[in-house]
This record gives structure tokens, sequence and C-alpha cells, in this order.
């Protein structure tokens, strides 16, 4: 199969590659989830992330935001020493507080998936990439996505991290033309 270059021979990165990235995403505990692990991914590899994954759904409860907004104090002293997460305190700290932001959005809008596909009319931008040079690490509406998710008291919300999480929940498509899924996803 033709991929992208950035996910190289790691079977996990992979199948992230061949079935999540890109892939409109519509579920709102997966929206959740990759805003999280989006956030946490900062500063790190994603496949750090991605081998922690399974670690964060438990920790974070299925990345229900319902019940991640009500977590004590306690909770996040928990969690801090949940070595199968990445334990920096402002990033545990902050998907808390983005559950509360996620949920007060879902009050707003209805769902948190009308509000962010609403950024691009709730159909994916289908870029035409040659190669990985190509590839921004942030675009113009990702700096507008994120001015208005810090706005609304979101954190680790910066414009690179919500480009890549704009890509891995298929806003945008930047799968390379070379690449088999551009043209599956377009």
């Amino acid at each position: 199969m033709a991929r992208c270059p950035w996910c190289g021979e790691d079977p996990l990165y992979q199948h992230y590659h061949d079935h999540e990235w890109g892939v409109p995403v519509h579920d709102e505990h997966t929206l959740f989830e990759f805003l999280t692990l989006e956030g946490a991914q900062a500063g790190l590899s994603w496949i750090t992330i991605l081998k922690k994954r399974d670690n964060y759904r438990e920790a974070f409860a299925g990345f229900d935001p319902a019940k991640v907004a009500r977590f004590t104090p306690a909770r996040i002293e928990k969690l801090l020493r949940n070595p199968g997460i990445v334990r920096n305190r402002l990033k545990v700290n902050s998907a808390v507080s983005n559950a509360q932001a996620f949920l007060a959005v879902q009050n707003e809008f209805g769902s948190f998936d009308r509000y962010i596909w609403g950024f691009v009319g709730g159909r994916p931008v289908v870029n035409r990439f040659a190669s990985m040079n190509d590839v921004p690490a942030q675009t113009p509406m990702a700096v507008a996505i994120s001015k208005d998710l810090k706005k609304r008291g979101f954190r680790f919300v910066g414009p690179t991290i919500v480009y890549a999480m704009m890509q891995a929940i298929g806003i945008v498509n930047d799968h390379l033309l070379t690449c088999q899924r551009h043209a599956e996803l377009s």
C-alpha cells in the first residue's frame, strides 16, 4: 500500500494511518479523545501517544467529557501517578478543564461536532500535497479555531495542536497525492 511516509514501518503507526488519520469523525467521545490526545502530544511524538492510547481511554473514562469534567483534585492526583499516560500536571488539568469547555460548546451548539465542523461548512478540506515538505504545521483556519477555542476556555489548543487535530479527525485530508488514502478519502 502506498502510504504517507510519516508512518514509517511501525505497525501501530501504519494501522492508525490506514484506518483513522484523516477519516471524518463526528462522534462526540472520539472528538474529545483527539482533542485530549493532541494536547497530551505537545512536545512529544505522536507514536508515544498512540502507544499510551488504551491507557488514556481507561484513565479518562472512555473520553466521556461529562465524566472527565467531574474529575476531582484527588482523581487528578491519581492520574499524575499513572505511568500509562503522560504525567504532566498542566496537560492533565487541561483535559479536565477542556472537558468542561467541551460541555459548554455542546450546550451552545447542540454538539461539539456541529461547532468544529462548522468551520468548514461540514465538508472536509481536501488538500493536494505532493510531499511532506508541502504539508503545513498550521494554517490560518487553525489559527482562527485556536483563538476561538481559547476564548471558550480551552487549553493546549495552539494552532499547531489544532491543525494536528483537524488532520486526525478528517476536517482536512492531508494524505499526500501519492498515498492511497488520499483518493479513498476525497
